[in-house]
């Protein structure tokens, strides 16, 4: 029995590893998505993409089943983050060849009202709520049975890491929220970089459509490897450093300096 819980307790430690990192980019969208508005509707703003990811995580916890066996939920979520992510990446490399296009969408950006930007930012978190509670199932389903019973169509033990390994999460997203809106400030080409970071785990959940039951393109059991795990977080970390070491970034950490 004492082996059981220490392989939970082990469990718990990696899913709150992964959800941090799921949290972090979630954390940072939200600070991208608002950037663009004034200091105090920003705030606002972050707040609200807040609680709409308590919201969501929350209510997936209780629609596990449906998210995991309806590859359909799992198709849009994908579509939303390679959308978002593509959009404003192909943007930026391309056009800053022509200023007056990019000065278009600099007008264009700040013209969108709070309502708008708050509605974007709740689709996202919605497709993250997604992301992170397949990672979390693909996770405790792999845990054997617990003594506690049933909740929620699965073993009592399993949704209780699955619970604790969420909490974890949302309470990382609202410090690092905080901390990535002060770091856009000071590099701002980072914001370029998170977008990439948005459309990389938008192929993450493309991988897992594929992998559907329903769909079978891909082995099911693929998005799980330990090889295709590998690849993922290491392309996430690599696009994260190539964004913080990006020339641009040091010219606007010198001219915040100077």
């Amino acid at each position: 029995m004492d082996s059981i819980w220490l392989e939970y307790a082990w469990a718990l430690l990696i899913l709150i590893g992964l959800e941090g990192l799921l949290s972090a980019d979630n954390a940072l969208v939200l600070a991208v998505i608002a950037k663009h508005l004034p200091e105090d509707q920003k705030k606002r703003a972050i707040n609200y993409g807040i609680l709409m990811a308590f919201v969501f995580r929350f209510g997936a916890l209780f629609a596990i089943s449906f998210i995991a066996n309806v590859w359909q939920i799992q198709a849009i979520g994908a579509a939303y983050l390679l959308y978002l992510g593509l959009k404003h990446v192909i943007q930026a490399r391309f056009g800053k060849e022509n200023k007056n296009i990019h000065k278009d969408d600099e007008k264009e950006a700040a013209g969108k009202g709070f309502w708008p930007t708050v509605g974007k930012i709740a689709l996202a978190d919605l497709a993250f709520a997604i992301d992170s509670i397949l990672a979390a199932v693909a996770l405790a389903l792999g845990l054997p049975d617990s003594p506690l019973g049933q909740f929620g169509g699965m073993d009592g033990g399993q949704f209780l890491v699955i619970l604790l390994g969420g909490i974890a999460g949302l309470i990382l997203i609202k410090y690092a929220a905080t901390w990535f809106v002060q770091l856009l400030d000071k590099r701002p080409a980072l914001e370029t970089t998170a977008y990439a970071i948005v459309a990389w785990v938008g192929v993450k959940l493309v991988v897992i459509t594929l992998a559907h039951e329903d769909i079978g393109i891909l082995d099911h059991h693929f998005p799980h490897s330990t090889g295709w795990t590998l690849v993922f977080y290491g392309v996430l970390v690599a696009i994260a450093l190539l964004g913080w070491f990006a020339p641009s970034n040091n010219k606007a950490a010198e001219k915040g300096k100077g």
